[in-house]
């Protein structure tokens, strides 16, 4: 579920919300990572779980990614189109500069705002860059951003690094104009690191966004999928 490539970090669209662990009766110890285990009625060992509550910032320094692939914090698109002498193909284009925090208090995300630089994204064909550019007018509108609107209910699962698959509603700031989306994520804490991945169908004339076309460009899609993936530790 996640790409590796271009910059080391492991990147792609989903979200799931990192909650905190359950907890069980019995005896409970700390681990020395600041993650706490336990033992059930039976004597059994319980997972070991850890308290994400706190500010995490997007890691920009870790991983990697490429036009398919990631291990690394990226935000991305991808658009299907038709070329003459070619037919279908896939224009995907993807930056890592992507800055951003998340605040969780116990088992719930309580904010997070996220920003793009839009004007480094580079695509998996080096022509259509500058058409790409030209299209989100990034010369005038140089980042898009995200803000949660409302909380998100994690629960109990994820401080024990369970996956969760969750929606985050927010406003998403493209070309200027903000709409009201809810955003498909996955989630996992993963040692020290969560790794949100999620992905958005998105329609580039909400945007008033016109889909950047040239002579060898038969037609393209007015709608595509915006895709991330991102590395959060905790902040300083």
């Amino acid at each position: 579920m996640v790409p590796q490539g271009r910059r080391s970090p492991t990147r792609r669209a989903g979200d799931r919300g990192v909650g905190c662990g359950e907890r069980h009766r019995g005896s409970q110890g700390t681990t020395g990572d600041g993650a706490s285990s336990t033992t059930n009625e039976t004597g059994a060992p319980a997972l070991a779980t850890t308290d994400v509550s706190g500010t995490w910032s997007v890691d920009t320094e870790a991983g990697d990614f490429d036009d398919e692939t990631a291990t690394g914090s990226f935000a991305g698109f991808r658009i299907e189109e038709e070329l003459a002498r070619v037919g279908s193909a896939t224009a995907v284009g993807r930056t890592g500069d992507v800055t951003g925090t998340v605040e969780i208090d116990g088992s719930s995300v309580t904010a997070a705002t996220f920003e793009v630089d839009l004007t480094t994204i580079t695509t998996n064909e080096e022509r259509r860059d500058d058409n790409v550019q030209d299209a989100l007018e990034t010369s005038r509108y140089p980042t898009a951003t995200f803000t949660l609107t409302e909380p998100i209910d994690l629960g109990d699962a994820a401080q024990t690094g369970a996956a969760v698959t969750t929606t985050a509603t927010g406003d998403l700031t493209i070309h200027g104009v903000t709409r009201s989306v809810q955003f498909p994520l996955e989630a996992q804490l993963v040692g020290e690191t969560i790794v949100v991945v999620g992905s958005l169908d998105l329609t580039f004339g909400d945007f008033d966004v016109q889909v950047p076309d040239s002579m060898i460009v038969v037609s393209v899609e007015d709608h595509g999928i915006l895709e991330l993936q991102l590395l959060l530790v905790r902040a300083p």
